[in-house]
């Protein structure tokens, strides 16, 4: 076992009488400023809920009813806050519960300590019951994990924990703790960690690097900035607005950088992606200088990279230098923290103006809306359409609620066509592409901010995955309001096989249960909209709702999210139809 060695120049605890590893374990939550932590209680990590119970006043606990649920529910709260998630959970399958959680989190780079209980350390190896090396599991998807069986080492351990999870590119981390230590005594004292030998997570931007960037934008004809989950992270929001500005760049997101540029900026072009507008994915393939910030060139995002910004210089500037020329080779790359690079950077470059350029994208805007939005939007007949359910959500929030997304068409719909106007407010699963992620990570939002709307829009088949949160939501009362968007498919899976399979629809249509009634029985008010007519009264009463509020929306079975750029494919082989 290694020797930890977490420093700092200020003790924050002074040394206490002999208490459990138990005990220690929530004091180190309590000095990190943990409030909430999510978790389901088990044989090996009781010690912990044991001394848990005496703490009501300090940290507030939320049972869920999965482990799975605990995890998305501390993502949730943390992508709200900014703060470090906090769950618990057993050892073996509680442990092993966590793991899609986990591996979300850590490729869309959330900061969370997930702490699971342990089979005593005499046990370990002898495949006792419910032992698992959650420790091995774990290791390729956390940013550090760490086995406790020496109770002295708590506080180290998790003043580590934190600062690791929380520091350079945000991940999970998770710490075992056997069930001996978590009864065992010692001397408890705390100092928080500021500093790990060798371990340097805030590069900073050298001068050589930003003259060149700014050489490059001062003289481009057309330049380009895409924005990612990078912005959000590093709160450069303002940062990047006053970049754009002075240098009159048009600014296109990523699906994790919605709600990091407002979208009602004159500036902004759109969403990228298989998915995203049309004028942000065929003019990659015409600026001649990319500034991308904050994002890791995803390939859903690039298309087929032969042919993704050739003719481009490419500037990155990237936290993580595992990122830079990963995917696309750049021309200037810019390892730092976002807010800082584009704090040094702006300086540097000049005023500029580029309307020409951006009218290009408006053009693009006039062919996507004639061929695409306005049938989405605006359809007079046939079923309702998942794009005119967000459409009238975000018109009727003002585009200013937290909107929670599973992964599917409905995904993709609602980064299309919701308006985000406040930053932190697009909670989704990203990278991992996790169905079950909605429901319980919107709990997690609601409750990071209770004074914000909270709206889970969600598949029918996705919200089937972890459909028994709502035994949460009822326990607690969190006023999250779920919207499921019907159409008896998964919905993606079902559009891949018309276009590519010839409508091959095998094992993607759904049966599904009686969804008010389910509400219904978990306490939660319910409503049914199958009329065009009758959508927008239906939403104004579930956003008056004072609590939770289900709302089913009864969508076409064979919509199709458009345009798409198939896979593999060039980004300007973008599809409209």
């Amino acid at each position: 076992m290694q020797t930890l060695q977490a420093k700092s120049d200020k003790e924050t605890s002074v040394k206490q009488d002999p208490i459990s590893g138990s005990e220690a374990v929530l004091r180190c939550l309590i000095e990190e400023g943990v409030e909430t932590i999510f978790g389901y209680p088990g044989g090996a990590i009781m010690p912990i809920y044991d001394a848990l119970y005496g703490y009501a006043d300090k940290l507030t606990h939320i049972l869920v009813r999965h482990e799975q649920g605990a995890i998305h529910a501390a993502q949730g709260y943390s992508r709200v806050t900014g703060r470090v998630g906090v769950c618990f959970a057993t050892s073996g399958p509680g442990a092993t519960n966590l793991i899609t959680g986990i591996a979300d989190a850590q490729i869309d780079s959330t900061p969370l300590v997930c702490v699971t209980g342990q089979v005593a350390s005499p046990l370990l190896g002898t495949d006792a019951f419910q032992e698992t090396d959650v420790i091995g599991i774990s290791m390729p998807v956390t940013k550090w994990n760490y086995q406790i069986t020496n109770v002295d080492e708590i506080p180290a351990v998790f003043a580590k924990a934190f600062f690791i999870a929380k520091s350079g590119r945000p991940g999970p981390v998770l710490i075992d703790i056997t069930k001996d230590v978590q009864n065992a005594m010692m001397q408890f004292s705390y100092k928080k960690c500021e500093k790990i030998r060798s371990y340097a997570p805030y590069p900073k931007p050298t001068q050589q690097s930003l003259q060149d960037a700014a050489e490059l934008i001062n003289t481009a004809k057309k330049p380009y900035i895409l924005v990612g989950h990078g912005i959000l992270l590093s709160g450069a929001q303002k940062e990047i607005v006053e970049f754009a500005e002075k240098a009159d760049i048009p600014v296109a997101s990523t699906l994790m950088g919605l709600s990091a540029f407002p979208t009602d900026h004159p500036l902004y072009v759109g969403y990228l992606g298989m998915h995203g507008n049309y004028g942000p994915n065929i003019k990659t393939n015409e600026c001649d200088v990319l500034i991308a910030i904050g994002m890791r060139f995803d390939d859903r995002v690039t298309g087929n990279l032969k042919t993704y910004a050739r003719q481009a210089k490419v500037i990155h500037i990237e936290i993580d230098p595992a990122e830079i020329d990963k995917n696309v080779k750049t021309a200037v790359a810019i390892n730092s923290d976002a807010k800082e690079a584009l704090h040094e950077l702006t300086p540097l470059i000049k005023k500029q103006s580029h309307t020409e350029w951006i009218q290009e994208f408006r053009d693009c805007d006039k062919i996507e809306h004639d061929k695409v939005i306005q049938h989405a939007l605006y359809p007079e007949t046939g079923k309702l359409k998942m794009s005119e359910v967000v459409n009238v959500i975000s018109e009727m929030t003002n585009g200013e609620a937290i909107v929670v997304t599973d992964v599917g068409q409905h995904q993709m719909a609602t980064s299309r066509y919701y308006k985000f106007k406040v930053t932190d407010s697009n909670v989704t699963s990203g990278g991992l592409g996790t169905m079950g992620f909605a429901l319980p990570a919107s709990m997690g939002a609601k409750l990071g901010k209770p004074d914000r709307q909270v709206i889970a829009v969600i598949g029918d088949g996705g919200y089937q995955m972890t459909v028994q949160e709502l035994g949460t939501i009822m326990q607690y009362n969190i006023g999250v309001k779920i919207v499921v968007l019907n159409n008896s498919f998964l919905g993606m899976v079902r559009q891949w096989q018309q276009l590519f399979h010839e409508k091959r629809y095998s094992f993607t249509e759904m049966t599904n249960p009686n969804f008010i009634k389910l509400a219904e029985a978990y306490s939660i008010p319910a409503e049914k909209v199958e009329q065009r007519e009758n959508l927008k009264a239906a939403v104004q009463k579930m956003l008056d709702a004072k609590g939770p509020y289900f709302m089913e929306v009864i969508v076409e079975t064979e919509e199709n999210v458009f345009p798409m750029v198939p896979a593999g494919a060039s980004v300007t082989d973008i599809r409209l139809e």
